[in-house]
């Protein structure tokens, strides 16, 4: 029978399979974040929390009996409670539930499980209660609550607990109290206490208030006030008291500790300590959790037999009951027995280890990579096993070597097991026997080595049998598993071996060393460190660079590619600055407006933490290395060292690849644009240069070349001719534009044009012709000048210059002549080539009626009046115009008009040239007539940098002035 994968049987939770970042916190309750409605949908809603909480023995029993005092029953039942676990072991979970359970009354037996705690605790139903929730985190006795809005204000615990079980009635009982800070007896507590129903009051980090407000004397007072709170509940039928006070140890004062004894003796002296997780629990809980759990599938029943049949058949090789096998199986699935019980035989003594929360948190990051890897193939494992942690994820290393309390393992965990591409499981596998390296064997013995050795145990080491054990899968060689040990002791730097038992070391002498020294590297050695790196990843490459510009004419405004690196401390993460001095810089050049604003492309870094922190550890290094004789290193910790230096200097040199990730340049819309690299290292490109340009490549933004056609694309609609110069420059003055890696490529793109006939090349000779003239020929890229003396010209243009211009048409002007008879007119002529290009023109034969004409075109008008036809002629090509002979008639009465017309107005496009004719023409041919122009384009979708350009061009053509106004 095929064995299914344990990713094709469960499924974990949503935002696991998603792989969305996870935090301890988030399983960590905030009382008051549900009490002010402000938590997590899954811990605000009663229905989601039960749905996802699994009910252990202890915490149905604890539910049981704080629900049977509240309904009144005190025989077995205590009214104070302390939560005595371990950090991270439930305490505030459980608080909620009970807060949920007080609110919810009678509509909590819809609940999952709470007809179990009903039938417990003996009641039909469970009571609704008045809750109080106070948290040390959050309240300050200084700036106290309320105070605004009719809100009284409270500074007090009594203040704020009789306000939330009583509102304005409870708290004016103690009003004065809270004032004075004066702790209320026993018939004030008594008073404000509800009398119409159960109350309910939780307590949580109880030791962070005490801690912070001992030097104001709350502590005595707290003390007092718990004390005489704790009586008056002992002496009540229907109020309970829950207190947590956090085990943390480690975190506290000799005073904190002090505090901490007399509380904890206090309430165990009034009250009754619980305990929360319970060790045979733990995997309910997880599984409840971190899957969409409704119990042990059918499909996984193969593989809990598989493995258990294979340790009956290996029984004399590995320590597990055989007998119940299965049983433990089935009770670990979808984990292997060892993964869950590991934590309870080594790591539960760790003083930093949080019992429930700590796992919880580092099985969500274990299940949701090993499930997104499983279905990207990267394993095809049968259980979640230690094969599967994903050590080489720093967030998931992080989070175990906050549970160990310590991370001097990294280097051994990135060196050994994996972490890096090179590290030595990883390259073990890749070159083993395929049935290894399909197992991924020496990653998973390693990583089980690394958990099995690591804990609060007397003896930090794994045996041979524990690696059996959790290494297997059915159908193995158990052979293969003493093959991979003995591999990894001889190629693993921080394996230790000895009579078959393997732990994962690291020497502190270094370690101590090494955090010696980087509290007291100066800043300005880690910056210019930093630099000297940034400049040495930046340094190979084809385009120009310019490093940590402070002013923008430090960046050079010409055409060409400009790599710009700006300094470390400039980062993406300050967005406003960072954008504001993108901007600046590529659109200013000193204290002038920048000329070739597409030149220059940014790449900006992500965060200057990373590398500070690198460089101060290169620094470090180095600095023990120049006194390793006068520390006395003996041979191993010299060979660290090296091993040390080496890598601190590469992990210095992937930070820059892993932190300049972000390109900006001027886009299209004339906006700054950003691409996002994402996670490379050095690995992806012969050179950080090299990586940028191959995406700008990929995206369009630059071009190693053009085409010819594409110059005729793109040609001015106002150009006839388009100067070399301008063509170059266009490419990193306009974004319109891709820039080109090569501002000299432009040469070649000229010659392929001329070769092809696509474009013609010159210089303008004085008659306005070209001189020289290349087109449709072969011509060297050395003879191509990119100056404003040459030009190139369309196809359709050089076929116009090349070809012998030839008389077509003959244009007289005017078509339509006045003359009084006996006077005289001029006609002029005229003509165009095949190109519609004027030519000079000879011989010209005049012909009229009604007058004579001469040679030069003056019309002399005869005594007839009439209309009468002009023609001049060049051989068989003529063009006649018209002229009327008439006397004027006698003038009118003249009345008196005015000396000066003037009109201003708007004349739509359509009606232009009828303006000049029957407006403008009255007036053209005398003197005296003055045409003030105002133009305003407003076109949809705005106007672009090439066309107001274009526009300038042109009024500079027609001699006119070119400053133009734009919005």
């Amino acid at each position: 029978m095929t064995l299914k994968q344990w990713y094709n049987v469960v499924k974990p939770r949503e935002d696991l399979r998603e792989g969305k970042p996870l935090d301890a916190s988030e399983f960590a309750v905030h009382l008051d974040q549900i009490r002010n409605e402000r938590a997590p949908e899954y811990y605000q809603h009663p229905e989601r929390f039960f749905e996802r909480t699994y009910l252990t023995k202890g915490l149905e029993s604890l539910s049981a009996e704080v629900i049977r005092r509240l309904s009144g029953i005190r025989v077995e039942t205590s009214a104070v409670f302390n939560m005595a676990t371990q950090f991270g072991g439930g305490k505030t979970h459980a608080l909620a539930l009970l807060y949920h359970l007080a609110r919810g009354g009678q509509e909590a037996a819809s609940w999952i499980g709470v007809n179990n705690i009903l039938e417990r605790a003996g009641v039909n139903a469970v009571p609704e209660a008045a809750t109080a929730v106070f948290v040390g985190t959050e309240f300050d006795s200084i700036r106290g609550r309320g105070g605004k809005d009719g809100e009284p204000l409270r500074k007090t615990l009594w203040g704020e607990i009789a306000w939330q079980l009583g509102g304005l009635e409870s708290f004016e009982i103690v009003e004065e109290h809270d004032k004075r800070s004066i702790v209320p007896g026993n018939d004030v507590i008594r008073e404000f206490l509800p009398k119409d129903r159960p109350c309910l009051i939780l307590m949580d980090e109880v030791m962070n208030y005490v801690s912070r407000f001992r030097e104001d004397g709350m502590v005595t007072q707290f003390y007092d006030f718990l004390q005489n709170l704790s009586e008056e509940a002992r002496g009540q039928d229907r109020v309970v008291l829950v207190v947590s006070i956090p085990a943390s140890e480690l975190e506290m004062t000799s005073e904190d500790f002090s505090d901490y004894k007399r509380f904890e003796k206090l309430l165990d002296r009034v009250g009754k300590a619980v305990v929360m997780s319970a060790e045979d629990e733990t995997s309910e809980i997880i599984r409840r959790r971190l899957f969409e759990w409704t119990g042990v599938p059918d499909d996984a029943e193969a593989t809990i037999v598989a493995h258990a049949d294979w340790i009956v058949d290996h029984r004399s090789q590995v320590d597990f009951p055989v007998d119940r096998a299965k049983e433990a199986f089935r009770a670990s699935y979808p984990f292997h027995p060892t993964v869950l019980s590991v934590f309870e035989r080594k790591w539960r003594s760790l003083p930093h280890f949080q019992q429930t929360r700590g796992i919880l948190r580092l099985l969500a990051l274990w299940v949701s990579k090993a499930y997104r890897d499983g279905y990207k193939g990267s394993h095809s494992d049968l259980l979640i096993t230690f094969g599967s942690a994903p050590l080489d994820d720093p967030n998931f290393r992080a989070a175990i070597f906050e549970q160990l309390g310590e991370s001097r393992l990294e280097t051994a965990v990135t060196t050994d097991i994996c972490g890096k591409p090179d590290a030595h499981s990883i390259m073990l596998d890749y070159e083993a026997a395929d049935s290894i390296k399909e197992a991924r064997l020496h990653r998973k013995v390693a990583t089980t080595i690394f958990f099995e050795s690591n804990g609060g145990q007397e003896r930090t080491e794994a045996t041979l049998s524990e690696i059996r054990l959790a290494a297997f899968e059915p159908e193995m060689d158990i052979g293969n598993i003493e093959t991979v040990l003995e591999t990894l002791g001889e190629s693993c730097y921080y394996l230790e071996v000895g009579r078959n038992r393997y732990r994962f070391t690291q020497r502190v002498q270094l370690n101590k060393m090494l955090a010696d020294r980087l509290s007291v590297i100066q800043d300005p050695k880690i910056e210019e460190l930093v630099r000297a790196d940034i400049r040495n990843v930046f340094l190979k490459g084809e385009i120009e660079k310019v490093f940590f510009p402070e002013k923008s004419g430090d960046i050079p405004d010409r055409a060409a590619l400009i790599l710009v690196i700006p300094p470390p401390d400039l980062l993406l993460t300050d967005e406003k600055r960072t954008s504001e001095f993108i901007e600046s810089f590529t659109r200013e050049y000193g204290t002038s407006a920048r000329t070739f604003k597409s030149a220059l492309i940014w790449i900006v870094p992500d965060s200057s933490d990373k590398l500070n922190e690198e460089a101060r550890k290169l620094l470090a290094w180095k600095d023990i290395d120049d006194e390793k004789e006068e520390l006395h290193l003996d041979d191993t910790q010299k060979r660290r060292l090296g091993e040390n230096l080496k890598k601190s200097s590469r992990d210095l040199k992937e930070t820059v690849w892993r932190t300049y990730k972000h390109i900006r340049f001027l886009g299209k819309d004339n906006q700054i644009q950003h691409i996002d690299l994402g996670r490379i290292n050095s690995s992806a490109a012969n050179s950080m240069v090299s990586l940028i340009l191959t995406r700008l490549r990929q995206d369009g933004v630059i071009e190693d070349s053009i085409s010819p056609n594409f110059l005729v694309r793109k040609w001015p609609p106002a150009f006839k001719e388009w100067s070399a110069k301008s063509v170059r420059d266009v490419f990193f003055a306009s974004p319109q534009f891709p820039r080109l890696l090569d501002a000299e490529s432009i040469k070649d793109t000229i010659v392929r044009g001329v070769s092809d006939k696509i474009i013609a090349y010159g210089g303008k000779s004085r008659d306005g012709g070209y001189e020289p003239f290349y087109y449709g020929e072969d011509v060297l890229v050395n003879e191509i000048e990119l100056s404003d003396d040459m030009f190139i010209i369309t196809g359709e243009e050089a076929e116009k210059q090349i070809e012998p211009p030839e008389l077509t048409t003959l244009d007289s002007s005017p078509l339509k002549g006045h003359v009084e008879p006996g006077n005289e007119t001029r006609f002029t002529v005229k003509g165009f080539d095949q190109h519609n290009h004027e030519i000079a023109l000879e011989d010209v034969e005049w012909v009229a009626a009604g007058g004579t004409i001469d040679v030069t075109g003056v019309f002399l008008a005869g005594q007839d009046e009439g209309r009468f036809v002009v023609t001049a002629k060049i051989g068989e090509i003529e063009s006649s115009a018209a002229i009327i002979s008439k006397s004027p008639p006698p003038p009118p009465t003249q009345p008196e008009g005015a000396t000066k017309l003037s009109w201003s107005g708007e004349v739509p496009s359509q009606k232009w040239m009828n303006f000049y004719t029957k407006v403008l023409s009255r007036f053209a041919s005398g003197k005296g007539l003055k045409l003030v122009l105002s133009v305003e384009a407003a076109p949809e979708g705005g106007v672009s940098d090439q066309k107001i350009e274009e526009v300038r061009i042109a009024l500079r053509e027609l001699g006119l002035d070119d400053d133009v106004s734009t919005e």
